[in-house]
């Protein structure tokens, strides 16, 4: 499009400063939303002018607000803020380029490489070596030896003391590195709004549009007008207004080229401030599609900025009061807007999906900036006589309303507790019916934004709905539980649309006195509401899925018998509590494939039935009964598979007698709520909900268990943990039964650590809302710090500081203190400050028994961390990332038991945790899934293929930034390292982790992996310094995330070791190499192959040093394990045992030198050891098998070999299924079952 040309221009080093310009071509100016394919005569070679353009007010102050952006575009200030869609990337600091840095041909070239190369692109010495004759290369091979050693020896491999497996400490300092390169010069003191805006009418008459005010580095102060044709100084000063131009001023277009005209200084620095920013990666200056805050931030200085100013005091946002017609935007109409574009065309498709997904976004950012100003009190209340709690409030054209019961809507279903969960599970819904994507159905724009301990959600506004009251609105459900509802035939013909693929039975109840019949297709609570704009709505979709019974008591109704084993059902908070969409899918899935058996089996039995029957029959026939009604072999199979079908839907309960078809009820455990049908109806509804509930206990957390067992799944903190279980359909609230489950297994001990934290944090989750709630904006910080050091710190007793008491004297401020405390001890209230960390703590075990079923008896945080193990630098990042804190950058005592951890000015801000349902690239994602398959079967090429175009489609909907299109360069990061592009799987590896750190935080345990592979692509390229800092990085921050005691540091830590190993640095490399064997021989067994290769490698390692006899009694350790579990024929035996005769050769002749030695002294001859320095070549091998890359040398022949295997079992699949459903049209069914079952399923 040509606006992206536009924006490529202001992208561009020679003319980012120029904003206000159009775009010519044969003297015809290009319209901005058109695309260049459809301009007449355009083609390769034409010459497009770009053409200087006046002004306006709107226009001014853009160029303004740009030239802000360039002059920030290189610090962090943004990032830390929270602001402008801002956020932090550090590789390249960390690496300080070395990763985009070339290495010496001399070093990397390797001769010819193929795809199924391991070293392919030249990485190593000894793929240089093989590729050598013996007589002919030798001095190209001492060539290349000499620089791989100078390579070797220029690398600082010197971990520091915080990631060393000695390490204790765990400090926060080194989370936010600062760039080692000099920090630029600032280019200006001050530019900002003059005191003279705005313009007076005579003025505006002569083309002015604002004043501006700036204070150059030479300490010049100049009054700027900007006019329509451009910038110029004029005569004014503070006290004078004088709008004439300065005397040898000069008026320019561009903002940046005036400034450098009056102040050499800025000329100067701007022109190194611009290389510096072009010299940063593409993917750290563009915005993210959602804010991502940090939880951790250095200090900064507050400077002077006039566009912060003028956002925090405008009611506007984004510069929207721009947009044609209107002032605020209408977000409904928007949302819905984009919803009915067409799509039936791939270009289509990516149009409206790429306008759905932008208008969500800028729904978000203003959904959130719109909560903070209510929480901060700075909305005028709708209906301000009604108490705090019950009011609402619009904002920008955003309905926002508190999670509080208001007029007692949920008072039967749990109260406050109700309410507040109730917005979640209707976001559930919401995701649910968007994914569906029914024309003519319209949900609510819908965000969930938790800030200050309120819950306050964001919808967009239904037309009209203002207008009339609630009953007068609803058209269809019910406005009071079940007592009346009402259908609309509209709402009945789009919602029976969603019916099959959310699994809902369409049932029919008995509405009011008169018991009218009313038929739903839906839940009950689900309301139709037409907007004045005559579209068709749907809200409170909270129960879009049916109820979890293991935590809904009834009168009457009996769980089986393994829930009743586990203590369900569980009274709960509330009655609202729902299976997961996730567990719904699953369980669907488990009974299809119980479908698939019984119909299948039943087809064998009455084929074998038949063909015992036949001869029997055939012998009682007569002659022209037998010429008579002979069936076919066709209409037979067919009668059978009918017959099957029938039986099989019976067995699995399905909605109909002819295909496989699951539905639940969403209302058959609604109190008050009357059915049509008969009782007998009724329980098996209800036994089919029950099903599903003991489906969870008896086969997803089972399974759970065994995958965190196999270490298929790896939880490192309780957000992988949480998102494990999700993963699986199984709520946080059972984890405290889990837990129960796991106690006694020793391998799943860093799975129990998380869990108990996980617990711990959630229950002090529950706690800290209604803390602030009650806390006034001048003692947030005060109050925020209070309770961090009651609950992490080990100073027994804390004592806050109250802002009244900051300006009086110490002497005075100890006397209002000891005051404080006498009234506390006889207060009835319970205020803030009077939180003890005993109290405290005694308030998350009360917490965590109630609602997790988890009992500790503990009275301190010392005590806590002492009997499970956790670390309190882990459980002061969740704690900080769940609430949204953000703390300063310093290395925190937390045990210190002489002072308090946390004062008030460690708390920078508190941010916004926002849930919402973000629109998806439909086809960028099937693409994508595509990929995955292609690259299962081995088929490399075509993998990639479908990645890159998957990418592109990523890129058209979303932009640069999103989370999906780091998965794919993370996807052909590893495609392009398996076929030997080494250099090209680096490139997009760091676009991956910058995108990763950009999206998901620097943190997150994406971001690690993400490192970890990076370094694994950049060793292979013999970036061995760039490889060593961002393992170092990994293990830093999975420190902070866990801790040394996880599986996940063996891995970290075997790379490590491998890479010191390589570049001969022995002593270090063992301390890394023990602790991995240490650590796999705790969670993967002492008889794994885990531990067999962790042998191997401290083995290697000794030898390399000398020290045979302890080489040998490790590399024993790994034949015996090899030998065992994979047999004497296996390569590896075979391999290991080579290893084990060459160390005891080495250790044989190592003894008799020292014998010799001893009987002779020095005069002995010493027969020379052979200890060769390990090559990069069997290092890389090493590193790759670690990191669970493969290389299986396979012929072409092989290869089609292997794939026609492949294919033949998918097709012997393929008729297994279509024997059982030839009659039924379940084949539709299983694939949309498959479709909403991957929806909500991570990309990695």
């Amino acid at each position: 499009m040509v606006q992206e040309l536009h924006q490529l221009l202001m992208d561009r080093e020679d003319t980012c400063h120029r904003t206000c310009f159009s775009l010519k071509f044969n003297g015809i100016t290009l319209d901005n939303f058109s695309e260049l394919k459809n301009v007449e005569n355009l083609k390769e070679g034409s010459e497009i002018k770009v053409v200087e353009e006046n002004y306006s007010v709107r226009e001014a102050r853009l160029h303004v607000r740009h030239v802000r952006e360039l002059l920030h575009s290189t610090d962090y200030i943004d990032a830390y803020n929270g602001t402008d869609c801002s956020s932090l990337s550090y590789v390249n600091v960390i690496t300080d380029g070395d990763v985009s840095a070339e290495v010496s041909n001399s070093a990397t070239s390797s001769g010819n490489s193929t795809p199924d190369s391991p070293t392919a692109n030249g990485t190593t010495d000894m793929s240089v070596i093989k590729s050598m004759s013996n007589g002919d290369n030798i001095a190209k091979r001492k060539k290349h030896a000499r620089s791989l050693e100078q390579l070797i020896e220029s690398v600082d491999c010197t971990p520091p003391d915080y990631v060393m497996p000695s390490a204790k400490d765990r400090l926060l300092s080194p989370m936010h590195p600062a760039s080692k390169e000099p920090k630029p010069q600032q280019c200006l003191k001050m530019l900002t709004m003059s005191i003279w805006n705005p313009p007076p009418g005579n003025r505006k008459l002569r083309g002015d549009l604002l004043y501006l005010y700036t204070v150059t580095a030479e300490q010049k102060r100049f009054h700027i007008t900007a006019s329509a044709r451009g910038f110029y100084v004029n005569q004014s000063d503070m006290e004078v207004f004088n709008p004439k131009p300065a005397a040898g001023t000069h008026m320019t277009h561009s903002l940046i080229d005036l400034l450098g005209q009056i102040s050499p200084h800025f000329k100067r620095t701007f022109v190194a401030l611009n290389k510096r920013r072009f010299s940063r990666h593409p993917f750290e200056r563009i915005a993210t599609p959602f804010q991502v805050h940090s939880w951790s931030a250095p200090a900064f200085d507050h400077m002077v900025d006039h566009v912060r100013a003028e956002d925090l005091f405008s009611s506007r946002l984004l510069l929207e009061e721009h947009i044609p017609g209107q002032q605020t935007r209408d977000w409904n109409e928007e949302l819905a807007a984009t919803r009915e574009l067409p799509r039936s065309t791939l270009p289509e498709r990516l149009l409206r999906e790429r306008a759905m997904f932008k208008v969500h976004s800028d729904f978000v950012t203003a959904a959130s900036r719109g909560a903070m100003m209510v929480i901060d009190g700075n909305v005028m209340a709708i209906n301000p006589g009604d108490p705090p709690n019950m009011r609402m409030f619009i904002w920008n054209n955003i309905f926002f309303s508190l999670g509080f019961d208001v007029r007692d809507h949920y008072k039967d279903f749990g109260g406050n507790y109700a309410a507040f969960y109730a917005p979640g599970s209707d976001l559930v819904g919401v995701k649910a019916y968007n994914m569906l994507d029914i024309p003519g159905l319209h949900t609510l724009g819908t965000a969930i934004i938790d800030y200050r301990g309120y819950r306050v959600t964001a919808q967009s506004i239904i037309p009209g709905i203002l207008e009339r009251e609630q009953e007068q609105s609803v058209v269809y459900g019910s406005i009071d539980f079940g007592k009346t509802a009402q259908s609309n035939e509209k709402y009945a013909e789009l919602l029976s649309k969603t019916t099959k693929q959310l699994h809902i039975f369409p049932h029919e109840i008995k509405s009011g006195e008169d018991e009218k019949s009313v038929e739903l297709f839906s839940s009950l609570e689900c309301k139709g509401i037409i907007g004045n704009d005559q579209r068709h709505y749907i809200l409170d979709l909270l129960k879009t899925y049916p109820a979890d019974v293991n935590f809904l008591p009834m009168e009457k109704e009996t769980l089986p018998t393994e829930c009743i084993q586990l203590g369900f059902p569980k009274q709960h908070r509330h009655k609202l509590p729902t299976l997961r969409p996730e567990l719904v899918e699953a369980f669907v899935d488990h009974l299809y494939v119980r479908f698939m058996r019984h119909c299948a089996a039943q087809i064998v039995s009455l084929k074998t039935k038949s063909a015992l029957d036949k001869p029997r029959i055939e012998a009682t026939k007569t002659n022209d009964e037998k010429e008579t009604n002979i069936p076919t072999n066709s209409e037979q199979l067919t009668q059978w598979q009918q017959e099957a079908v029938r039986s099989a839907c019976v067995l699995v309960g399905s909605y109909s007698s002819t295909e496989f078809d699951i539905r639940f009820n969403p209302d058959v455990f609604s109190p008050g709520v009357k059915h049509e049908c008969s009782s007998e109806e009724i329980e098996k509804q209800k036994q089919l909900i029950k099903d599903a509930a003991r489906f969870l206990i008896t086969h997803q957390i089972p399974t759970f268990i065994k995958d965190c067992l196999e270490h298929s799944a790896m939880p490192v903190d309780g957000a992988s943990l949480t998102d494990v279980l999700h993963e699986r359909g199984i709520g946080v609230r059972y984890l405290g039964k889990i837990l129960q489950l796991i106690t006694e297994t020793p391998a799943l001990n860093h799975i129990y650590r998380i869990g108990v934290a996980e617990i711990v944090l959630r229950s002090v989750k529950h706690i800290i809302r209604p803390y602030l709630q009650q806390v006034n904006q001048s003692s947030i910080s005060s109050a925020v710090s209070h309770f961090l050091n009651c609950f992490l710190s080990s100073f027994p007793s804390p004592k806050p500081i109250l802002p009244e008491e900051e300006l009086i004297s110490n002497k005075k401020k100890k006397k209002a203190r000891k005051n404080r405390v006498q009234i506390g001890t006889s207060s009835a209230g319970t205020p803030w400050h009077f939180l003890t960390p005993e109290s405290l703590w005694n308030q998350i075990q009360n917490e965590a028994l109630e609602y997790y079923d988890f009992a500790f008896d503990l009275e301190s945080v010392d005590d806590f961390i002492e009997k499970y193990s956790i670390q309190k630098m882990s459980l002061m990042r969740r704690f900080s990332i769940i609430i949204g804190i953000q703390l300063l950058v310093r290395d925190y005592n937390l045990d210190s038991k002489h002072k308090p951890s946390f004062c008030d000015e460690d708390i920078l801000n508190l941010y916004p945790v926002i849930k919402h349902s973000s629109p998806r690239a439909s086809d960028g994602y099937q693409f994508y899934q595509s990929a995955q398959a292609k690259v299962q079967q081995g088929y490399l090429k075509e993998g990639f293929e479908l990645f890159s175009e998957a990418l592109n489609l990523f890129n058209n909907v979303y932009g640069a930034i999103h989370w999906e299109i780091a998965a794919c360069y993370r996807h052909i990061a590893r495609l392009n390292y398996m076929m030997g592009e080494h250099s090209d799987a680096t490139a997009n590896q760091q676009k991956a982790v910058i995108l990763s750190e950009r999206v998901l935080g620097i943190d997150h345990f994406t971001t690690i992996t993400d490192f970890v592979s990076l370094a694994l692509y950049c060793f292979a390229q013999c970036k061995i310094s760039a490889s060593l800092k961002l393992l170092y990085r990994a293990r830093y921050l999975l420190l902070g995330v866990h801790g040394c005691d996880h599986p996940e540091i063996a891995l970290l830590d075997s790379n490590i070791g491998l890479v010191l190993h390589g570049v001969q640095e022995y002593d270090l490399s063992l301390r890394f190499l023990d602790e991995a064997l240490k650590i796999n021989m705790k969670y993967h067994g002492s008889k794994s192959l885990k531990a067999a290769i962790s042998h191997h490698l401290v083995a290697r390692a000794y030898s390399c040093k000398g020290e045979f006899r302890q080489a040998l009694q490790h590399e024993k350790e790994t034949y015996k394990l090899y030998r065992a579990q994979l047999g004497d024929e296996h390569e590896k035996t075979k391999e290991s045992g080579e290893c084990l005769r060459h160390l005891t050769q080495q250790a044989v002749t190592l003894q008799r030198t020292m014998n010799e030695i001893y009987k002779n002294g020095s005069s002995a001859t010493i027969p020379p050891l052979q200890i060769t320095p390990p090559s990069m070549h069997s290092v890389l091998d090493l590193m790759n098998v670690i990191n669970g890359i493969i290389f299986i040398p396979l012929s072409p022949k092989d290869l089609e070999t292997l794939r026609k295997e492949v294919k033949r079992q998918q097709d012997d699949n393929q008729k297994l299924i279509a024997l059982a459903t030839k009659t039924t049209t379940n084949a539709t069914t299983a694939m949309s079952v498959q479709q909403l079952k991957e929806v909500d399923t991570p990309l990695d």
